[in-house]
């Protein structure tokens, strides 16, 4: 022992400064672990508050804004795992659109292509609020989905053609109400979902306005 140290009584110090870090990592490693399973306790529950990938491809309804749609443009969402196509069509166009009911398969929407109690569904126009058309975009013949031909006439599609709904797959045909045209190997009308709006450039697909025909299906897609 050196001369003028004291000893004191208890073990040496050199073997309690381990043991206390020791004490110290253990506890602080708890202490972590704790703050770990609080985070992942909140995480599954925030989760468990939204709509899962599974719900909402089985009809959960989407909100679509149209506030920065313009005339003759269209929107694509998904519904269902189905792309809805929004359409603003302009004042000339639906003024044409009874002009050619008589080369069309089911000009007054007769089949069940649509959901029965649309608040202030127009059977030509397809819609609840005229300039804005909203439908399945899948062929009603083998389920290709249709491109948008909107100007009259297009070369692509002939001089008579009036402005529409073109599928490449087989050459279905469908005016800019999504009507199918006579000659086209698609049985029906292009689907209207179950929709409404929320505000004026808000849609909701997938549902009314008082939460029915949410398990709503056409009669083909």
């Amino acid at each position: 022992m050196t001369e003028g140290t004291t000893t004191l009584p208890g073990p040496p110090s050199d073997a309690s400064e381990p043991d206390l870090a020791r004490r110290r990592m253990l506890t602080a490693a708890t202490a972590a672990v704790g703050v770990v399973g609080v985070g992942l306790a909140a995480t599954a529950f925030v989760e468990t508050m939204e709509p899962s990938e599974t719900a909402r491809a089985l009809g959960a309804p989407v909100i679509i804004d149209i506030s920065k749609l313009k005339p003759k443009e269209m929107l694509v969402a998904s519904w269902r795992r189905r792309p809805i196509y929004v359409l603003r069509r302009t004042e000339a166009e639906l003024k044409q659109l009874p002009s050619i009911n008589g080369q069309l398969k089911d000009p007054l929407s007769k089949a069940d292509q649509q959901p029965a109690n649309l608040p202030g569904w127009n059977p030509i126009q397809r819609s609840i609020v005229p300039e804005y058309l909203v439908v399945v975009g899948i062929c009603t013949h083998l389920g290709c989905m249709p491109k948008l031909h909107a100007q009259v006439g297009d070369p692509l599609l002939g001089a008579s053609w009036p402005g529409g709904y073109y599928c490449p797959c087989h050459g279905s045909r469908y005016d800019l109400s999504g009507r199918v045209m006579d000659g086209s190997p698609a049985p029906l009308n292009l689907p209207v979902p179950p929709h409404y709006y929320r505000d004026a450039t808000t849609i909701v697909a997938g549902e009314l306005a008082n939460r029915t025909e949410q398990n709503w299906e056409p009669n083909t897609w």
